[in-house]
């Protein structure tokens, strides 16, 4: 389903990218793990064809998103449902407008059957008589939710999730892991989970990557990943202090 082939990004002097390849079957869930700011962010707005990347390419269903022409773009990522860290609602728009955006945007369907969509997809992720309150009367898990009620309002092929638990404490963290597995089940989909919540990672995944200096170092089971061998691997995953991960930044620390 998607073909993420030897991707690499620059941001001025900042080598971000440096080669990543990963392959994602159809139907599977992986998870990207990797310490903030390793670039699995910037990896999904590749996948998104947000950003460009400076070498390399991401086929989607066999077709490459950056040999498209913008309108074709704009086609694909309608088979892209997103669910963004902070859920990213429009602030001045109800619940139902927020879920509906881009059916109203995108679409010639009357505003009775998109309302019938949100009410469906709010249903789905366990909201129901919410769509006419704002944003700002939600809790963090409910924004969550109907961020999450958006993403699949166009019924996506592949959805992705940028640290869908972020800020949330331990129940409603799980609520959204339930989600990610239901949403799964339900539609099929292939899934994109980026977090460095390891919790979360274990729950949802089918396989887990680890990105770590631009590159994805491991790849496999969460069963695999979490009796890996590899000691950088080892100390991210039980959020250890000492490690090779912290002997290097030290080590670069005292350089400068």
């Amino acid at each position: 389903m998607i073909q993420i082939q030897n991707i690499h990004k620059w941001f001025g002097t900042q080598h971000v990218l440096r080669g990543v390849d990963l392959t994602i079957k159809e139907g599977e869930t992986v998870v990207i793990i990797g310490r903030s700011g390793c670039g699995k962010s910037v990896l999904l707005k590749h996948i998104m064809a947000i950003l460009e990347p400076d070498e390399g390419d991401i086929k989607i269903d066999g077709h490459s998103m950056f040999s498209m022409l913008p309108d074709e773009q704009d086609q694909c990522r309608l088979q892209l449902g997103m669910l963004f860290q902070g859920a990213a609602l429009f602030d001045s728009l109800t619940v139902l407008e927020n879920v509906g955006f881009s059916l109203f945007e995108h679409t010639n369907l009357s505003e009775e059957v998109i309302s019938q969509k949100v009410l469906e997809k709010l249903r789905m992720v366990g909201l129901m008589g919410i769509e006419d309150l704002m944003p700002a009367s939600l809790s963090g898990g409910m924004k969550k939710r109907v961020g999450l009620a958006r993403a699949i309002c166009n019924e996506p092929k592949i959805i992705l999730y940028d640290e869908p638990t972020t800020g949330l404490d331990p129940i409603n963290a799980d609520v959204i892991n339930e989600l990610i597995l239901s949403m799964q089940k339900q539609l099929k989909v292939v899934s994109i989970v980026v977090t460095h919540d390891m919790t979360s990672a274990y729950k949802v995944a089918d396989r887990i990557a680890m990105l770590y200096e631009g590159r994805i170092i491991g790849i496999g089971t969460p069963d695999e990943i979490r009796n890996s061998s590899d000691p950088i691997i080892q100390q991210f995953i039980t959020g250890s202090a000492r490690g090779p991960i912290t002997d290097k930044q030290q080590k670069e620390t005292e350089s400068l």
